[in-house]
């Protein structure tokens, strides 16, 4: 099981697409259960993602749970306040994800001035502190990215395992022409694609996230539905004690399922039509539960945002023949195109 642990409502930043902290009556900015609560809840051999909010502003918390609870540790974050964990915590993650959106002046035009070369500076004392684990540069993508460029930029600069991106298409009403954006979108999905294969070829399996997860749910069968496992092997702990299905389901009176006290007194909602229906669903697993139930966007939305989902799938089926023919002839290993290996909070669909 994941378990999302929020530590905090509270953000240090201001993110165009998220608009900061949460308020301290949706999400305390401090915990209000007790570790022996959380301990008895949290079941053995667990992971936890440690989340928020910007989940060091309570570094207290995690050094606390992290003292207590044996379990896979991972964690979330903008990157700026790394040093409110010692390197022997930093050492004791098995993931770590920073928040990034690629270049430079993309990252700072919708995260702040000065953020891009802060997350570069993180990612650097990160590894320095003795992390030997996943680190995982987390990209929002929104009207100002270019997928290919900015993938390929955090590829190139050598300190990330791997890349994975979340389309900005569950609140927001930025987009000028969303239509539009998704043409090149798609264009930069098929570069990105070549590069990808043309890597493969030479032996090398670059860390992309969404190739990879959908090609673990072609050779397994099939995606969880959803592929995050939202609200089926991944539970969210709010501040206040609540479980929820998804951890950005945190006013959504559907998504609490009970608190650490009473434990899981409610099921959650499953994907259904039109998904369940669709010969893509094994492969995207519905993508998100939260937009699924809310459709923020109509179904008009909705379905702008399943075509691109439909034809990211459609880029990895199309070469899927090839990347056998690669194994078997072993110029690359199966093992190494298994990701992720665990639910690691990479939602895999964007």
């Amino acid at each position: 099981m994941l378990y999302f642990l929020l530590t905090t409502g509270r953000c240090n930043l201001k993110c165009s697409y998220c608009g900061g902290s949460f308020p301290d009556s949706v999400v305390p900015w401090k915990e209000r259960f007790s570790l022996e609560d959380l301990e008895k809840f949290i079941e053995p051999g667990s992971t936890i993602a440690f989340y928020g909010g910007e989940p060091l502003l309570n570094s207290a918390l995690i050094r606390k749970v992290m003292d207590r609870i044996e379990a896979r540790y991972i964690i979330q974050t903008n990157g700026m306040l790394v040093r409110k964990l010692d390197p022997d915590y930093w050492r004791r993650m098995d993931t770590v994800l920073l928040s990034v959106d690629g270049r430079e002046e993309v990252t700072d035009l919708y995260r702040g001035n000065g953020v891009y070369k802060a997350v570069i500076r993180a990612a650097e004392f990160i590894r320095k502190s003795g992390f030997s684990g996943d680190l995982i540069a987390r990209m929002t993508a929104s009207e100002a990215t270019d997928i290919y460029r900015d993938v390929i930029h955090l590829l190139s600069l050598g300190m990330f395992d791997h890349v994975h991106w979340q389309l900005d298409v569950i609140w927001s009403d930025r987009w000028k022409n969303f239509k539009k954006w998704s043409q090149s979108y798609l264009r930069g999905l098929e570069r990105l694609m070549n590069v990808w294969m043309a890597s493969m070829r030479r032996g090398r399996v670059l860390g992309i996230v969404p190739f990879l997860g959908i090609l673990r749910g072609m050779l397994d069968e099939g995606l969880e539905a959803p592929p995050c496992g939202a609200g089926r092997s991944a539970l969210t702990i709010s501040t206040d004690g609540r479980i929820l299905a998804c951890p950005i389901a945190v006013d959504a009176e559907w998504a609490c399922l009970g608190d650490i006290k009473s434990g899981v007194v409610r099921k959650s909602p499953e994907i259904g039509d039109p998904c369940t229906k669709c010969e893509y669903f094994r492969y995207c697993g519905g993508r998100c539960l939260y937009a699924h139930v809310e459709r923020l966007w109509g179904d008009e939305g909705f379905r702008d945002v399943c075509r691109i989902t439909k034809y990211t799938i459609e880029l990895v089926r199309r070469n899927f023949d090839e990347i056998m023919g690669l194994v078997s002839r072993g110029i690359v290993k199966k093992e190494d195109l298994i990701y992720p290996k665990y639910n690691n909070t990479t939602e895999i669909i964007p």
